[in-house]
């Protein structure tokens, strides 16, 4: 009868946490992806929990979190592709991996640290927020890198006769696939919704939120409510821009050595020093100036 009771207790719990389990599972809504972006290689690999822990965890989240974060996945680019409330949950799912990581290994290793524990958390909470950062910073360095081409492309459009609104469709058309491409394609998008060109402009600066951009930004509807040339202003433009990225690119050429101080003193100035002193050491013993019995031994037996 004991048996019988303790068999009936235990399928009882099971079937509770499986009941438990389907009803937490159940509860999270389906997400209509039509018109999203693809999540990135890191998100894809534990997307069923992210969704589960954002559809548990979201509403706790305040609206300014809510806000600067949608203002940062905007500026990298993947607005499209997780929310705020399922990028919180990557940080705390990353920081659950982390520390399960972490277990795991110190099990393996026979040796327990709490405090190597904490910064795996840490770590690891915090790393989706290093991917954002880089991203967003790639793709402002791609976007800077290529606003000169095209708005050489939208002068020639505007001085051969047609509006902004044709140049940025041909250089749209024209140019390679890039974040800027992707941005100015959003702007002649909102233009056809209807939406006033200046708005649409702004709009496209606040995304990127790029100095070079907004100064584009700013002398095109400048322009316009002036009623200047397009033409002059982007050429000047543009030419501003390639001069900004020589002083950038010599201003970083310069930084290079002494970014190298650093690595050259922890790493190549010691072992370049042991080497010498070794030499040195080794002639100094030969030639019978040191006779310390302690580095004589060691000298004779490195083994």
């Amino acid at each position: 009868m004991e048996i019988v009771g303790l068999s009936l207790i235990v399928g009882l719990v099971i079937t509770l946490v499986v009941w438990s389990i389907y009803r937490i599972l159940n509860d999270v809504p389906t997400e209509d992806r039509s018109y999203l972006d693809r999540p990135p290689s890191g998100f894809r690999l534990t997307w069923p929990i992210i969704k589960l822990t954002a559809h548990y965890i979201g509403g706790f989240l305040s609206d300014n979190y809510r806000y600067s974060t949608k203002l940062r996945l905007t500026r990298a680019g993947v607005e499209y592709t997780v929310t705020p409330e399922q990028f919180f949950a990557s940080k705390v799912v990353a920081a659950v991996g982390a520390l399960l990581f972490g277990l795991i290994l110190q099990s393996m290793l026979d040796k327990s640290s709490p405090v190597y524990l904490l910064l795996g958390v840490v770590g690891g909470f915090y790393y989706p927020e290093i991917w954002l950062k880089e991203t967003m910073d790639t793709r402002n360095r791609k976007i800077f890198k290529a606003l000169p081409f095209y708005l050489d492309i939208i002068t020639l459009a505007v001085e051969s006769g047609t509006n902004l609104t044709s140049g940025i469709s041909q250089a749209v058309q024209k140019a390679p696939e890039s974040p800027l491409r992707h941005e100015f394609g959003r702007v002649l998008r909102d233009v056809r919704a209807g939406k006033p060109r200046a708005e649409s402009l702004r709009d496209f600066s606040d995304r990127v939120s790029s100095d070079g951009v907004s100064n584009v930004v700013s002398g095109m509807i400048q322009a316009e409510k002036t009623g200047a040339s397009l033409g002059p202003v982007l050429r000047a433009q543009s030419d501003q821009l390639r001069s900004s990225r020589f002083l950038k690119a010599e201003k970083m050429a310069m930084e290079a050595p002494v970014k190298l101080l650093g690595p050259l003193v922890l790493f190549i100035f010691p072992t370049t020093f042991i080497v010498i002193i070794f030499v040195m050491l080794s002639q100094a013993l030969t030639d019978g100036l040191i006779s310390w019995p302690p580095i004589v031994w060691a000298y004779n037996n490195p083994g």
